[in-house]
């Protein structure tokens, strides 16, 4: 027999939840043959079974959090291993028992390990049990569909939605002074009301790794948000005369990689923003490299690959890069080096629309930039009103390393390679 246990994924990741399993019990399986699909944190993992046998327990069903360390499957190869002694699985505790069979006649003896049981009580996920006591349903009464008697998701919402078919009888104490058609207008408020239906979906996945991360980062982070806009005509001007050249060598240019490559300029001079808080220590850690985030919407959610050594590389070479993250992104292939090690983070937001915001900054980076919309509007220069385009920009920024002035000079120089284009090509290496 061999255990197959969540490997340990590196980055602080200590948890994966089950996607999909590829098998069931009882099937044959090869070595290296994909028996179970992880999502871990932003990466989707596929796992595969290390030797060559019988699939005999899967332990876990599809929407379970599973820890590093513990057992996703057991596949049985010929051979021995010990199962573990003790095993806590939904409060139920499981002790190892050990089975001696004997052959008199040639005396071979064999060694089994089972798991049993010492308190009966329904087999169902934390999350399960949770979805259960919200729609008021008594968990030990529902039938279980699920791998090794596991109730599902789904048998407690049909379990609930049988209780809720059931004849409802609805009291009306109504005030004598009330007509006839009052009383009937009411009665059938009350009863269009108690037909109002509601649809509950776990939040699990990507969307479940992203609220936690979002609430980590809130919790721990002290946010200030500053607003600046942009002059956009020179920076559009420029982008109009590489459009051409950036076509012929299959490049889609936006404003993109122009606002990393003055945010690389910028956090050289400000590298308090391309920083870290080590907490345990009480330390500032000043990153000597620029590696930028690029904030992505993908179908299961927000992913922010990352483009690595951007001081390093051209604006056709980030925006290659940018395209080609992108697409992974969508494609769920990203891998774990690509999403891990930034140093801080852009989130583009104006292709869609939006004024300004304030976004919230990827922990542990103390430092987030969004870009909003371009849009021409009335501007006054020298004592005139003239038409620009415009473009807010907003920065988060960590205030217990970054003050209020330090973040309004970074986004000033900024805004001033930006508006000035040449001078930011003059200031590239």
């Amino acid at each position: 027999m061999v255990e197959f246990k969540l490997p340990d994924v590196g980055e602080g990741m200590h948890e994966g939840e089950i996607s999909k399993w590829l098998v069931k019990e009882g099937d044959q399986v090869q070595k290296d043959q994909p028996i179970v699909e992880v999502q871990t944190d932003k990466v989707n993992a596929e796992l595969s079974s290390p030797v060559t046998g019988i699939v005999k327990k899967i332990l876990f069903a599809e929407g379970d959090t599973v820890h590093v360390g513990q057992t996703l499957f057991v596949v049985d190869d010929n051979s021995e291993v010990e199962v573990a002694a003790a095993i806590e699985v939904e409060g139920i505790s499981w002790t190892e028992e050990k089975l001696v069979l004997g052959v008199e006649e040639d005396r071979q003896v064999v060694s089994v390990h089972a798991l049993q049981p010492k308190l009966k009580r329904a087999l169902a996920t934390p999350y399960v049990r949770q979805l259960a006591r919200e729609l008021k349903v008594d968990i030990e009464q529902v039938t279980s569909t699920g791998p090794s008697g596991r109730i599902t998701e789904e048998d407690v919402q049909r379990y609930a939605a049988s209780l809720h078919q059931k004849q409802t009888v609805v009291e009306v104490e109504v005030s004598p002074i009330f007509a006839k058609q009052d009383l009937n207008e009411i009665v059938s408020e009350v009863m269009n009301h108690s037909r109002e239906v509601e649809q509950r979906q776990p939040i699990k996945g990507i969307r479940k790794k992203i609220a936690e991360h979002m609430v980590k980062s809130v919790s721990i982070i002290p946010h200030v948000t500053h607003v600046d806009e942009i002059e956009m005509d020179g920076l559009l001007a420029m982008r109009g005369k590489l459009k051409s050249i950036a076509e012929q060598r299959s490049i889609k240019l936006t404003f993109l990689p122009f606002f990393i490559k003055a945010l690389c300029f910028a956090l050289k001079e400000f590298p308090q923003l391309n920083a870290s808080i080590d907490d345990a220590t009480n330390e500032m850690i000043l990153k000597q490299y620029y590696h930028i985030g690029v904030a992505t919407d993908t179908q299961d959610g927000l992913i922010v690959p990352v483009v690595k050594h951007a001081d390093q590389k051209t604006i056709f070479q980030i925006a290659e890069e940018i395209s080609a993250l992108a697409a992974q992104a969508r494609d769920g292939k990203l891998t774990l080096n690509q999403i891990t090690g930034g140093t801080f983070t852009v989130s583009n937001v104006g292709a869609i629309g939006g004024l300004y915001a304030t976004p919230i900054i990827n922990h542990p980076e103390v430092g987030i930039l969004a870009l909003h919309k371009v849009e021409k509007r009335h501007v006054v220069r020298q004592d005139e009103s003239v038409i620009r385009s415009m473009m807010y920009m907003s920065l988060s920024f960590d205030h217990r390393i970054i003050d209020g002035v330090m973040a309004v000079r970074f986004t000033n120089r900024i805004k001033q390679l930006l508006e000035n284009p040449e001078m930011l090509i003059a200031e590239m290496v």
